[in-house]
């Protein structure tokens, strides 16, 4: 629990600095590039002071000079912060719409483009999240999206959603798919302990949809590509 404290520490004190002073001055001056600079050095400051080391490969994946979609696995609470800093760029994601609630925060990541996502089965919602979601590569950024849509019960490759291969498909975006590991151990689903350890990023070779006839099989070869790319431990049972 030490070690989730002083996360907690680090995200409370410099993020609430940085809502307070930031959010002002990104609008007045009309551009939240510094703020979003400031807070992926607080993420990774975070992640620091909870004890954990990052370790990436893959880099050479990453494409220059466009916009793309990073599709990753989805195991812990740790996963965005250990892994946004990581991205070149700027990059929106879609998050669950309760989070856009929240004082100052809500306010800093819909100046971000984040995307607000519904869960349920509200097709017009899903449709306003994905037009969202294109405006934010149409105007130069990327896009994270964990698209299991929720945190992996056991640590295995979970099915995927249909909303990132729409937008896959509508937008021509190249994906990155991402396999991320370690994280499950760390910060376990249900629970607030942080366990210090080595979180791995594994950038995986880009996925272009217009090479797919179909979107299912879109997904799936981004499925296998991830599932792939992850310890035997978290890959799909019938994968293994």
């Amino acid at each position: 629990m030490v070690a989730a404290l002083k996360m907690l520490f680090v995200y409370l004190g410099f993020g609430s600095v940085a809502g307070i002073v930031g959010v002002p001055y990104s609008f007045l001056v009309g551009d939240i590039g510094r703020l979003y600079r400031v807070a992926m050095w607080i993420m990774r400051a975070g992640i620091v002071a909870g004890g954990i080391r990052v370790e990436v490969s893959g880099r050479e994946h990453l494409p220059a000079g466009q916009s793309c979609i990073f599709m990753s696995n989805h195991v812990s609470n740790l996963d965005p912060p250990v892994l946004m800093p990581y991205l070149p760029g700027r990059s929106s994601v879609l998050l669950k719409k309760q989070l856009m609630s929240i004082p100052i925060l809500g306010t800093a990541m819909r100046m971000a483009k984040f995307v607000p996502v519904e869960r349920g089965r509200n097709v017009e919602a899903a449709k306003a999240s994905i037009a969202a979601a294109a405006d934010a590569l149409h105007s130069g950024l990327n896009i994270l999206v964990f698209p299991e849509g929720t945190r992996s019960k056991d640590g295995r490759l979970s099915v995927f959603k249909k909303g990132p291969f729409f937008l896959a498909e509508d937008t021509e975006a190249l994906i990155v798919p991402i396999a991320i590991s370690g994280t499950q151990n760390m910060m376990r689903k249900g629970s607030l302990a942080v366990h210090p350890g080595v979180a791995k990023i594994e950038f995986l070779a880009p996925i272009r949809p217009g090479e797919y006839s179909s979107r299912e099989e879109l997904t799936a070869a981004v499925w296998s590509a991830i599932g792939a790319a992850l310890p035997v431990a978290m890959r799909p049972l019938d994968a293994v």
